[in-house]
Parts: structure tokens; sequence; C-alpha cells
């Protein structure tokens, strides 16, 4: 039962929604828990993957050709995530939907303050990612407030591991604003069957984040300018909603 297809990417772009919403369609397999964390866990990279282990969280029941899939947000930014997941499935279809990378940082900024995990400011927080998140995975992963948001080389990397046909990005604030219709444009890429999703909740939308601080939010413009050009360039989009 070859996993074929992943929501790999991004943090606190709306995944949760998308692979909750996936999981009512009937033709479908999802995993019954989101962010499995298989492909960007280098443990278990390190010797023998745990191939079987991993198929195995997935509907045995389900009939032979139904797209199985799950939903992990670090996969397109993990690095080696991409080419681990490359090298267990060629075919692999990945779903990557893509937020504002200033409102994704300050998302990320604000569960972590939530947790007990940052004590700095944002723009301190943002003044010192490279020193953090230099010490080691664990930082990385709390701390890259700025790398998770670069994703001209996220999506470059992605591009030369997979064919186009193979690759659907979306972008968040799009799909949030219409999710029935960004549902339907996930199972075509998925070969199934649309349905009339029950897309009235969300989950994990916290409370209105309101502006960003001032001195944070022009570091992360001068950070983003150039990487949000690429992406317009690379997918046609008109990302100026993002720098506003």
């Amino acid at each position: 039962m070859t996993v074929s297809f992943l929501v790999a990417g991004v943090q606190k772009g709306g995944t949760t929604s998308l692979h909750l919403w996936l999981d009512q369609h009937p033709g479908l397999s999802l995993a019954p828990m989101k962010e499995l964390h298989f492909f960007d866990d280098d443990e278990a990279f390190a010797g023998d993957p745990p191939f079987a282990a991993y198929e195995a969280q997935f509907d045995p029941d389900k009939p032979p050709g139904t797209p199985r899939g799950e939903s992990t947000p670090a996969y397109l930014w993990w690095p080696g995530a991409l080419e681990r997941i490359a090298a267990y499935n060629a075919a692999m279809k990945l779903i990557v939907l893509l937020r504002c990378p200033m409102q994704r940082a300050w998302s990320q900024y604000r569960m972590n303050r939530k947790r007990g995990e940052e004590t700095l400011s944002f723009a301190d927080a943002i003044g010192a990612e490279p020193a953090r998140i230099a010490e080691g995975k664990e930082a990385l992963r709390r701390f890259s407030y700025v790398s998770r948001g670069r994703y001209d080389a996220q999506l470059a990397r992605a591009r030369a591991l997979f064919p186009p046909a193979q690759l659907l990005v979306l972008k968040s604030e799009d799909f949030r604003a219409a999710p029935q219709a960004g549902l339907e444009t996930v199972c075509r890429f998925l070969g199934v069957d649309p349905i009339a999703f029950d897309a009235g909740e969300e989950w994990h939308v916290g409370p209105d984040l309101g502006a960003l601080p001032g001195d944070a939010a022009a570091l992360l413009r001068g950070a983003f300018r150039d990487e949000v050009a690429e992406v317009e360039a690379m997918l046609g989009w008109d990302c100026s909603d993002w720098l506003a």
C-alpha cells in the first residue's frame, strides 16, 4: 500500500483543515493522525527506514488503488525530506498551500509564545534566527520563522525532483476564501471525483493576530521581497497582498 500523495506544506498554511476535509472523501485514504513526520525523521532514515510500519497506518480495507496520503507540512521545507520522498515513490503527488510568509511567520511566533517556547519579541526573534537555528535540529524546527517562508528555494527543489503534473500549489488565502472550489481542484489532481465537502468548520484557526508589529514587519518585508517576486514569477501569481 504505497502512499501516493502528501500535503507537504506549509506550516500555518491551512493544512489541518485541508487534511480533515479530504478525510471526508470516501475515495481517499487519509492517515488517521495528521503530521506523521516520517520523511523528516532523520534518525529513522539513518538506518533502514520503517516503510512497512509507515504504510500500516493506512486503512487496509480500502480498495486497491485508493489514493493514500498524509499531511506533514514540514516536508517541503525540511532538509532532505523531498529527496527521501522521491526515492520512496517517484510518482508521489505533492499538495502545497502557500500562505503570506509574513503572516505565516507571525502565526508561528504566536504559537510558540502560547506554548511558552518563545520569550523574545518578534523583531528580536527574527534577528536571532540565524544563530538560533544553527544550534541544532530542535532549534531549527522551533525558531524557523523566516526560513520556512523562503518558498522559492523549496519549490525549486520540489520541481527538480518531481514533474509538474505531480505538484499542486495553492494560495492559502484563496483556498480559505473558497474551500469547496479548492477541494475540487485537489480532487481532480488526485484523480477522484469531487464531492460536496462539509467545509463549514476550520481547524487550528486562532484569534485575529492583528497587525504585525511595525519593526518586525519592516524586517520581514526586507527578508521576503525578493523571495515573493521569485514565487510570482515561478507560479504566475499576484502576491502583492503578501507584502502589504
